[in-house]
């Protein structure tokens, strides 16, 4: 039976002040499908590469396992898939075959094999990788967010998928799509790592509990601290006039017979007595914050959206389509209601992008049928699929004209680190690009908001304090995402578009 044994594993990256990992213990089977959890800089990818001993770091890891990690790094995407699956295979030609099997347990045509890499559409990538990845019987599979380009279909294909492999380690932000694959859960939490036995509900559950019951304790801890810290402040004053009465002893002394050493003796004890009595008082505040150190920072979130209550819509589609020689959209109809949520369904490839796309008046090869109309006037903050922002965030936010304290407020927010504030944003990794996309939209003044795939390399805690915004609000929204479970927790309306 495979294992993997971490002991003391201790790791930062060069420009960090503090350890991201630091004395970490964990032992895993072999066996186990295990879901990584963590918000988005926590270091879930990290680890990943600290296994496949990619990074330099400190402690010892022992296994007998040999890791795969997806996705993997396609070096020529002009190629054809099938030499592209051979290649990150090491297969032979002869032994394709064992690319074909598995990607007919997940649903794909095998001519797939046949066109170049870089013609496949995300989900089909997707697919390609994965099956690649567990042509070894046995590996142990390192799965890095394989949900992000899959439609609803996609995702239920590959969680079937994943159901019928054993002992592997995945990183996604979809509750839905781990509660169907996983038994245990690796939590990356502020300062601490656990493992837990279950799927993801299990874990939620067991992180409620711990999270109630020492927020209970937190009103107590209060009042705790500001005793404490009253109790140092007098202490320290009770210091102060000690030094105060020996001086004016030593004064009175002059006047008098009294033994001079005698006061002086009496003094420093007395401010020795004080100040080791401050020192155990600030010691035990500053025990009392640590107490609650892994209780993750999730302040409510705001959107700056501004109600039009005299427009009952914003948008109406009426027999709406697009049409070029190649493509078309299939024909919809539909309004987005003021102070309703409407999410555009269908599967990737659909044309749900470029609808947005229209409605934002971008330029588009194709030709428009129908009528889709928007109201004349109106401020909309639009979030695409893919994040191409540059420069840092001061820089896009002022060019934007963001309050740009709001950003950055809404980024500590979403448990963005600070130190990264000043980053390009083309240098940071995806979570990371998709909070400061989201901190300029949230930040924006709005009366629509047009969000393409908002939620994509989000983690579960951020996904929380948006949707509990929405709810809140109630903004005017129309939205594109293929996590079901979160469309139904937010959607007033859905529009399918169907073949």
């Amino acid at each position: 039976m495979g294992t993997i044994q971490i002991t003391n594993l201790t790791f930062k990256y060069d420009q960090m002040s503090t350890n991201l990992f630091d004395s970490v213990n964990l032992s895993i089977d072999e066996s186990w499908k295990l879901g990584l959890i963590g918000r988005n800089g926590r270091g879930k990818t990290t680890l990943l590469n600290i296994l496949r001993n990619k990074l330099d770091y400190s402690g010892s890891i022992v296994t007998n396992l040999n890791f795969y990690y997806y996705p993997q790094n396609v070096s020529n995407p002009a190629k054809l898939a099938g030499d592209v699956a051979l290649e990150l295979s090491g297969l032979k030609d002869y032994d394709i075959w064992k690319v074909e099997q598995e990607l007919d347990k997940l649903k794909m045509d095998l001519s797939v094999l046949e066109r170049p890499f870089e013609n496949l559409s995300p989900g089909e990538r997707t697919k390609l990788l994965l099956a690649v990845m567990f042509v070894d019987n046995n590996g142990f599979q390192l799965v890095d967010e394989p949900t992000n380009h899959l439609d609803i279909e996609g995702r239920e294909v590959v969680a079937n998928y994943l159901r019928g492999k054993q002992g592997f380690i995945v990183i996604s932000h979809d509750r839905g799509f781990l509660n169907q694959i996983i038994d245990h859960v690796i939590s990356i939490n502020r300062n601490t790592i656990d493992v837990y036995q279950g799927d993801f509900d299990t874990w939620e559950q067991q992180k409620d509990i711990r999270d109630n019951s020492e927020m209970a304790e937190k009103a107590q801890l209060k009042k705790d601290i500001k005793k404490m810290e009253a109790s140092a402040v007098k202490k320290e004053n009770w210091a102060n006039q000690s030094e105060r009465n020996k001086n004016k002893n030593i004064k009175m002394d002059l006047h008098t017979n009294l033994d001079k050493g005698f006061l002086s003796h009496k003094s420093a004890k007395m401010m020795k007595k004080a100040s080791t009595m401050q020192k155990r008082a600030n010691e035990a505040v500053e025990k009392k914050k640590d107490l609650l150190k892994d209780i993750e920072i999730d302040d409510p979130i705001v959107l700056n959206y501004v109600e039009i209550s005299h427009f009952n819509q914003l948008i109406s589609a009426e027999n709406f389509q697009m049409v070029n020689d190649s493509v078309q959209t299939p024909e919809v109809s539909f309004e987005v209601k003021t102070g309703k949520v409407t999410a555009l369904l269908g599967r990737n490839g659909i044309g749900k992008s470029t609808i947005f796309k229209r409605i934002m008046d971008f330029d588009q090869p194709f030709e428009q049928r129908g009528n889709i109309s928007i109201k004349k006037g109106i401020k909309v903050s639009y979030m695409p699929q893919e994040t191409t922002l540059h420069g840092t965030i001061r820089q896009v936010a002022e060019n934007s004209e963001i309050d740009v304290e709001q950003v950055f407020s809404n980024l500590r927010k979403l448990g963005f680190e600070r130190e990264l504030f000043n980053d390009p944003i083309e240098h940071m990794s995806q979570g990371q690009k998709r909070k400061v996309a989201l901190s300029l939209s949230l930040s924006q003044e709005a009366n629509l908001y047009l969000w393409d795939e908002p939620f994509n390399y989000l983690d579960v805690i951020t996904r929380d304090q948006i949707i509990a915004a929405i709810k809140k609000q109630h903004p005017t929204m129309l939205i594109i995402d293929h996590d079901i479970g979160l469309i139904d927790t937010i959607a007033d309306e859905k529009v399918m578009l169907k073949e």
